[in-house]
């Protein structure tokens, strides 16, 4: 019925006579660290539908970078030692009470780690399924640039923006949307954004969690540097687009 990549959520509808049980949804944000949890899902396919593993919650408010072909994203996540392999993901992580408390969505696949395992929080998922029911798309705010990291050197180098040596976080402001946020708030191509209300940026891909967390038409201080010098700014957010 809709999908909405950043947040790696899908709904999908199925014949009403195939429904079985509902599940009962529950709070993620009520779970302790060290809570027993248990992942359903079908490792390696069909042949292994409807499998269970049993974990405990290893970490609340764990922010990951998940790197895919088009962009970089920082998303919130619960994690667990509950074993998730290919084919869990879109399964539920649920509490001892039977409770859905998160999807599962990844794992770390590295040799020196092990038993790290990811869910998107439930309440994240609240918040897209009445819109992605509908066929909605999901509508995040943007200020209207085009970025890239500070520590991106070749790129910059190839637009002629230069970086000053001290300078070790925080985004750099390539190309800004005719009459966005952004441009009417006086931003400019080689501004280094460093924080948003005071929350200091690390890169592209916390800038867009960061920017996440707010609506459309929210006002947001933004400080930047510029020649050198320390600047601030407010914008109202606009309506998502290509850019952000």
């Amino acid at each position: 019925l809709g999908s909405d990549e950043y947040s790696d959520i899908a709904i999908l509808s199925i014949p009403q006579d195939a429904v079985i049980q509902i599940a009962t949804l529950g709070e993620s944000k009520k779970s302790e660290i060290g809570d027993t949890v248990f992942a359903v899902g079908s490792p390696l396919g069909k042949e292994y539908m409807g499998t269970v593993t049993k974990g405990i919650l290893s970490g609340k408010e764990r922010t990951i970078t998940v790197e895919s072909t088009t962009f970089s994203q920082m998303i919130e996540v619960l994690q667990t030692d509950a074993a998730i392999n290919p084919g869990n993901s879109g399964g539920p992580l649920v509490n001892i009470n039977g409770e859905v408390i998160g999807v599962t969505s990844m794992k770390l696949v590295q040799n020196e780690v092990e038993g790290m395992g990811f869910a998107i929080p439930i309440e994240i998922v609240n918040t897209l399924i009445d819109k992605l029911e509908q066929g909605e798309k999901i509508e995040r705010p943007l200020i209207g640039i085009e970025m890239t990291d500070v520590s991106n050197t070749y790129y910059l180098y190839r637009q002629a923006i230069m970086i000053p040596e001290e300078v070790e976080k925080g985004i750099v402001v390539i190309k800004t949307q005719e009459n966005s946020p952004a441009q009417k708030a006086g931003l400019q191509k080689g501004d280094i954004i460093l924080s948003l209300n005071d929350t200091e940026i690390e890169d592209t891909a916390h800038f867009k969690y960061v920017l996440y967390k707010y609506e459309v038409g929210d006002t947001i201080k933004i400080k930047y540097m510029r020649n050198n010098k320390i600047h601030e700014t407010e914008l109202t957010l606009d309506k998502n687009a290509e850019n952000n």
